[in-house]
């Protein structure tokens, strides 16, 4: 059964129409899921048959600055956006080289302030490391786009001023520092977000901004994504694909 691409987008020009909020996906980890009291880590094996439902659509995956920027040009139609927080090594042993094989884009949300740590935030599950440094550089070397995940992945809705600059801003200005390149995008950590972290993020100059159910702050710096893990099968990504466009309508500002 075929997917609508117009869950995606209507291929008008954006300038006629406010929506619909384009579908992108939100990937974590990729490996061995075992152990995922979390349910963020899929197996390669299972992002291979995601991908390959995909393209068998006529769909293809990308990073979320190329499918704003095509949605603004009225050539979002087909494109989908693959997200991938945290920034674990395995994005580039595991998951890089199954992009790179079905022609897809990426973006990965990293924390410039845990380079070649892991994810201590969790306080349940195995350690997984996190890419260093040089890490990172490789991927943007590869063009996977990089954002901003904060700093040290903490609830900006319950930072305080100081906190939420430095998780915003600095972390933003230190990224750009190490790959040598602009740094448009953030990811709200644990997906959780209110007006003031919004406003945070828009004062720091990102051009948009990811969170998973914003609600009534739907807009450019409040993206809805829909979670992907090991048990999306074909069906399961159909229906989301689907269901996207009733489920996530544009509040606020126009989503392009």
């Amino acid at each position: 059964m075929a997917a609508s691409v117009d869950s995606v987008d209507t291929g008008r020009p954006p300038a006629s129409r406010s929506g619909p909020v384009p579908w992108v996906a939100m990937y974590h980890s990729v490996g061995d899921c075992s152990d995922d009291p979390y349910r963020i880590t899929v197996t390669p094996e299972r992002l291979e048959r995601q991908l390959a439902w995909l393209r068998r659509h006529g769909l293809r995956g990308v990073s979320v600055a190329e499918l704003l920027a095509a949605r603004a040009e009225g050539r979002g139609r087909g494109l989908v956006g693959l997200t991938f927080d945290d920034g674990y090594t395995d994005f580039l042993t595991d998951a890089l080289p199954m992009l790179r094989r079905f022609h897809c884009g990426a973006t990965l949300f990293v924390l410039p302030g845990r380079l070649g740590g892991d994810n201590a935030w969790d306080p349940l599950g195995p350690r997984k490391p996190l890419l260093t440094a040089d890490g990172i550089r490789r991927v943007a070397g590869e063009g996977v786009e990089i954002g901003s995940h904060g700093l040290t992945h903490v609830d900006l809705t319950r930072a305080d001023d100081t906190t939420l600059t430095e998780e915003v801003a600095v972390s933003r200005a230190r990224l750009e520092e190490l790959t040598g390149a602009p740094v448009t995008g953030f990811c709200y950590p644990y997906g959780t977000v209110d007006a003031r972290a919004v406003e945070a993020v828009r004062r720091a100059g990102y051009t948009y901004a990811c969170a998973i159910d914003p609600g009534p702050l739907t807009g450019p710096h409040a993206l809805p994504r829909a979670h992907v893990g090991q048990n999306d099968t074909e069906w399961r990504l159909y229906l989301k694909l689907r269901l996207h466009r009733l489920r996530r309508r544009p509040v606020g500002g126009r989503v392009r």
